[in-house]
């Protein structure tokens, strides 16, 4: 028999002086705590107005007791939530008060992973309310709010199932090889496989998106020292947000600013000026620029206008060449006398220092995003999803072989098996206990 879960509670408003506050309960000693904090449990799902009692017994406030039965509640578990007043020593005596009834403190998004193992959400849908939490646009918030109520686990539900349909009826050719029926020559098999390879590229696309919405655009300022790629972060961030001198070599470290461009989050990483260099500080600043570099969605290789493409005539930058997440940017337009704006060679000509082409530098950052002016039918997405879609995407590629050039069923039916099985660690089950715990050491205490 599995060992009854703890009784837990934290304060779900943020932290701070505010006009209410709330204690969360969530657990079997619920009613235990209710009778005692608030003389018993509220009729479920009705608001009722009780007197708070401290650890001693002693009125401390007054306010809104909430009980949810099980499992109709957020968690499958039976919930309690005391509205009061938003005082942090009121809402700490409160919290106190309820602690010294048997319960303990929340972990960190241990409400939310409740609901998970309860079944009340799957994992992108749990994903999804830390993701609605962190929104940092109008567009990311409609997008988590459209994945929590299920939009993106019907997607990839929905795919698993074509996967399983298309592998019933490759292991039906296997099972009935010995009659006269070739399910794999009549090339309805190959058909569906292509089709569900293209259905799991637009896939792609999507939770690209979703990704870029929920996670925020990584775009890396790269360069040689002193071409102004501190004084461009400055002018997209909107403020001095690095510092900017004539010393070559100022920037030694990584700088993170998150912007809003528009819908499209930006995470902003200004880079330490690549060059050879025996100073072992700068040569550290280097190496973080390149591993920032790796990680980046978009990189704008910064120069000053009317200087050669340093991929071109520089070895240090050679890697890039070719790199498609690359967008040149000619800046200090305003001392060479360059146009700004989009140049015919799909490169960007800024003044960083007047401001003028960023506009047009901003256009074609949020048109590299691929995201749409309508975003309508997106969903939020992370990384760890994408990274299950690429995996199957190479395992289905894979399956195709199998069958055009191998004519291999038993593998083929193997390979697709494979598939569905990653895909299914985007909603769940997930057997590493590790894995769990990260995704959610990230929420809220009071989620």
């Amino acid at each position: 028999m599995s060992q009854q879960p703890d009784t837990i509670a934290a304060v779900a408003t943020p932290p701070g002086r505010g006009g209410i506050g709330v204690i969360r309960v969530s657990g079997p000693s619920v009613k235990r705590i209710a009778e005692a904090v608030v003389g018993g449990l509220p009729r479920p799902r009705f608001a009722a107005h009780r007197t708070f009692l401290d650890a001693d017994g002693k009125a401390l406030d007054s306010g809104i007791a909430l009980y949810f039965q099980a499992p109709a509640s957020f968690t499958g578990e039976d919930v309690l939530e005391l509205q009061g007043h938003g005082g942090p020593v009121v809402l700490d005596a409160l919290l106190a008060s309820v602690l010294s009834r048997g319960c303990r403190i929340a972990e960190p998004g241990e409400f939310t992973r409740r609901a998970f193992d309860n079944k009340r959400l799957d994992l992108t849908q749990a994903e999804a309310v830390a993701d609605l939490i962190d929104a940092e646009s109008t567009a990311a918030a409609r997008a988590a709010q459209r994945s929590l109520t299920g939009a993106f686990s019907r997607r990839i539900d929905a795919f698993g199932h074509e996967l399983l349909e298309l592998r019933t009826w490759v292991e039906a050719s296997i099972d009935f090889a010995d009659e006269d029926i070739d399910f794999l020559a009549d090339g309805d098999v190959a058909a569906r496989l292509d089709q569900l390879i293209q259905h799991l590229a637009e896939l792609r696309r999507q939770t690209q998106h979703g990704r870029v919405l929920s996670e925020g655009l990584r775009v890396a300022i790269l360069g040689a020292p002193n071409v102004g790629k501190s004084s461009l972060l400055n002018r997209l961030a909107g403020h001095d947000a690095a510092i900017v001198t004539d010393v070559a070599g100022t920037t030694r470290d990584v700088l993170r600013e998150r912007i809003v461009l528009g819908d499209l989050p930006i995470l902003l990483l200004d880079t330490a000026g690549i060059r050879e260099t025996v100073d072992p500080v700068e040569q550290i600043g280097v190496r973080r620029a390149w591993s920032v570099v790796e990680d980046a969605d978009l990189v704008l290789m910064l120069r000053i206008d009317g200087q050669p493409d340093p991929a071109q005539v520089d070895p240090i930058f050679a890697p890039l060449a070719g790199d498609a997440r690359v967008l040149p940017v000619h800046n200090k337009c305003d001392q060479s006398g360059g146009t700004p704006g989009l140049r015919e060679d799909a490169s960007v000509g800024v003044s960083a220092l007047t401001g003028a082409g960023v506009e047009a530098l901003i256009e074609q950052i949020r048109q590299r995003s691929g995201l749409q002016a309508n975003l309508a039918g997106e969903f939020s997405a992370r990384r760890r999803h994408l990274d299950a879609i690429d995996r199957a995407w190479a395992v289905l590629r894979r399956a195709a072989e199998q069958l055009h050039v191998h004519q291999a069923p038993e593998l083929l039916a193997e390979d697709l098996s494979e598939a569905n099985r990653t895909l299914g660690e985007i909603n769940g089950p997930v057997d590493t206990e590790t894995l769990l715990g990260e995704i959610f050491s990230s929420f809220c205490v009071g989620k």
